[in-house]
């Protein structure tokens, strides 16, 4: 039965995230379509109490991070920025995301992403911290944040482990979109499917096979170089991701992308 995630008593935020359990599997569907699932600050927040309640609840041994809407995740939530100071929204959600990519890559339970729409710039480091990928056949990609003068400095720490070098020099640059089909051949995605809900379940059925212990172990051999990576320079590029998002460029282009124009670089 779907239940949504409470959110914090303090501030009791509507619920944004969905948990649904049956028997092996706990569901986290990301549901707030009018933002195209935003990583705002209470997502973010239910999004941990969900993996918090998956990990604690008896005969769970994976989880599946979905959707609901055309979009799985559209990255940073920048509306947001309305009403706080800048610096301390752009400190505040660069250690939030950090946050949670390293809760996703720490987590003992397996957790697939179950992909079936658009997915945009921080929604594709969710997607590189999940330890396989299903993707619908019209799901497409991109990787925007040059175009608004900042960088996926964050999300790098996931997705450079996953995606090949010629392919992450492409799309980090670009910001070109590209389709389910590309995304399989660099690594980003594990299953192209024409069935996402039949190929997750083929998948979760395969996982629940597994003991809880064998399971968390050979998640951890999987995860240790990419979790000792993300360590070593996680501070550095929280800390260029806030310093990014406040400067005059990433401003420019933050008005400019809400504003649907072209930003003051692009002649």
């Amino acid at each position: 039965m779907a239940e949504p995630i409470p959110g914090s008593p303090r501030s009791c935020p509507p619920a944004l995230v969905r948990y649904e359990a049956e028997g092996p599997v706990a569901r986290l569907i990301l549901d707030s379509p009018s933002n195209r699932n935003a990583l705002s600050t209470a997502l973010v927040e239910q999004l941990h109490d969900g993996l918090t309640r998956a990990s604690a609840q008896h005969g769970v041994r994976v989880v599946v991070l979905g959707h609901t809407g055309g979009t799985f995740c559209a990255g940073a939530d920048l509306s947001e920025a309305a009403g706080r100071d800048p610096a301390d929204l752009a400190v505040e959600r660069a250690q939030d995301m950090t946050r949670l990519l390293r809760r996703l890559l720490e987590l003992p339970l397996p957790v697939i992403a179950a992909i079936d729409g658009h997915v945009r710039a921080g929604g594709l480091g969710l997607v590189g911290a999940c330890d396989i990928a299903v993707a619908g056949g019209s799901s497409t990609f991109a990787l925007s944040e040059a175009r608004i003068g900042v960088a996926p400095s964050i999300i790098s720490l996931t997705l450079l482990p996953k995606m090949t070098a010629r392919a992450a020099g492409r799309y980090f640059l670009t910001g070109e979109r590209f389709g389910v089909a590309a995304a399989a051949e660099m690594g980003l995605i594990t299953v192209a499917a024409d069935d996402v809900p039949a190929a997750v379940t083929e998948l979760t059925s395969a996982i629940a096979l597994g003991s809880p212990q064998g399971l968390a172990e050979s998640k951890a051999l999987t995860t240790a170089a990419i979790l000792a990576d993300f360590d070593r320079h996680a501070e550095k590029l929280t800390q260029q991701s806030a310093a990014l998002f406040v400067s005059d460029e990433a401003r420019e282009g933050m008005l400019a992308f809400l504003e649907k124009r072209r930003p003051n670089w692009v002649s």
